[in-house]
């Protein structure tokens, strides 16, 4: 059975399982390929989202998704579009797609449900042509069917990527679903412009409110702790090494000539070994051995592309509108063999609905995952029966969201469709600490808040009867030729340095109280 096949029967692990579902995913599909061709190379994305409902057939969509990116070589056109898991397996570099399958499945699953070709307009970065393409999958031998081709000037220097795919969708059901995503998309892309027009004619636009993107991920080559056997037999047909020693030295990352020779006489194999001819006895030790081995260097980090607690306060304070915005980004770590970042945002107060528990914004390599959060192990991490939020003076229902993202080269999903990630422990830990550091700060803020609503009733007690004391102190020092005005500015001199509050806070709340006590 070929990959095309097994998914054309199993769509439903995709995703695919339901019209309403399937729109939503060939929605999110789309808008993934296209910010993994901008953001990932440097590129601030313009990107736009079209659906339109087809003529004559009411259960049909069309969903459009255009970008500004790097674009693709007309070679590669066909296989990118019409072979399903057509993609790199030997080198790693984060990205929002991993399993080469994305906007393949939603093309496949139009195809099934309605007959029609994906279209697709591209132009590589310095191009002169615009290179145009209808496409199909042959389900039976996981080819391309190239139906039409064409190429025509570029007189403007577009480039970039336009997908058109016919699906059977249920709008009405998926529109809310739909326009979170968008939603949830343009917090975590504060530094793109995003354009949304629903069938409904509505039209929904994100500014770009800052010019900062992730760092830019690069590819490294696989750490010797995350092979399996298929693998490491995938590494072995590709090298050409002679030896054992030159093989590892030449396929794993962070593994130089000392640290494979060490590896090597830890685990009893001869050096001088030809990989070519392990049998599959040796190849199952050789990979058990790469794992259990704890002297390897950690798996690097160059490879993974966090927001960074800049993009995340900036994507929160645009989209949410909070009186308070707190972000941390923890260092690398791994797991089998994997490097991953955990971030985590809070946004407090301002537009912010209070609830009986946190909103939780979920992110996995900059997607939203917006399906089976209570199953999600940062919905385990978050959740007021496992974490004490009022040690951090949080007490529910309160107006706060929290946005948790994992980068890696391998996020742990429970499910192909990608939208809630397994309860690793390492993972776990991570958002912990992190949702206790951010929520620190939270604290911190609170902390200052409440002192200052505090000093804000006395403030407003002693300016209550500040006019009189003013007046009878007067009365009193006439002799002396004091004037109330200035015994006014002393008193709140006096009651200024006894608050502790700042020049410029104390006056600002002294002329707005006075404005409410002469009303």
């Amino acid at each position: 059975m070929t990959p095309s096949q097994f998914f054309y029967e199993y769509r439903e692990v995709a995703g695919f399982g339901s019209p309403s579902r399937a729109l939503y995913q060939t929605v999110r599909e789309l808008v993934e390929n296209a910010l993994d061709a901008t953001d990932v190379h440097g590129i601030l994305p313009d990107i736009t989202l079209t659906i339109e409902q087809v003529p004559r057939h009411p259960t049909y969509y069309r969903v459009t998704v255009e970008d500004n990116g790097i674009g693709i070589q007309p070679q590669h056109v066909p296989y990118a579009f019409g072979q399903v898991l057509y993609s790199s397996k030997y080198r790693l570099r984060q990205a929002r797609g991993r399993f080469g399958l994305g906007a393949k499945m939603a093309i496949l699953y139009g195809q099934i449900k309605t007959g029609e070709p994906v279209e697709v307009y591209t132009s590589p970065i310095g191009s002169s042509r615009i290179y145009f393409f209808k496409i199909k999958i042959d389900i039976e031998r996981n080819r391309p069917i190239v139906l039409a081709r064409g190429e025509y000037p570029n007189p403007s220097g577009w480039h970039g990527t336009r997908v058109s795919v016919v699906i059977e969708g249920d709008w009405p059901r998926a529109r809310h679903r739909i326009h979170e995503y968008i939603r949830r998309t343009a917090i975590a892309a504060p530094y793109a412009n995003i354009t949304f027009i629903d069938p409904d004619g509505n039209i929904t636009v994100y500014r770009r409110t800052i010019d900062k993107l992730p760092k830019q991920p690069r590819e490294v080559k696989p750490h010797p702790q995350g092979v399996d056997i298929e693998l490491l037999k995938q590494l072995i047909r590709k090298s050409r090494a002679n030896t054992l020693l030159e093989f590892l030295i030449d396929a794993f990352q962070g593994v130089g000539r000392k640290t494979a020779e060490a590896f090597l006489e830890w685990a009893g194999f001869d050096k001088n070994l030809d990989p070519h001819k392990l049998d599959d006895r040796k190849l199952e030790k050789l990979a058990r051995k790469l794992r259990e081995y704890q002297r390897f260097r950690p798996p690097s980090a160059d490879s993974l592309s966090p927001f960074g607690p800049e993009i995340i306060e900036a994507g929160l304070r645009t989209i949410l509108k909070p009186e308070f915005v707190a972000a941390v980004t923890r260092r690398p770590r791994a797991y089998e063999g994997h490097s991953f970042i955990v971030e985590v945002g809070i946004a407090y107060g301002g537009q912010i609905p209070p609830s009986s528990e946190p909103i939780l914004l979920r992110y996995a390599n900059k997607i939203p995952l917006l399906y089976d959060e209570k199953s999600d192990v940062a919905w385990k991490v978050v959740d007021p029966k496992n974490f004490d939020w009022r040690n951090y003076l949080v007490v529910f229902p309160a107006p706060v969201a929290v946005l948790t993202h994992i980068a890696s080269t391998k996020v742990p999903y429970k499910g192909v469709g990608k939208e809630s990630v397994a309860d690793v422990p390492e993972i776990e830990q991570e958002l912990r600490n992190a949702l206790r550091e951010a929520a620190r700060k939270l604290r911190e803020y609170l902390l200052q808040k409440k002192k200052e609503e505090e000093a804000k009733k006395r403030v407003i007690t002693f300016m209550k009867y500040t006019p009189e004391i003013a007046k009878s102190l007067a009365t009193i020092l006439k002799d002396y030729s004091v004037n109330e005005d200035y015994i006014r500015e002393m008193l709140l001199t006096a009651m200024k340095k006894r608050l502790k509050i700042e020049d410029e806070k104390f006056a600002k709340l002294v002329e707005g109280l006075e404005v409410n006590i002469e009303e």
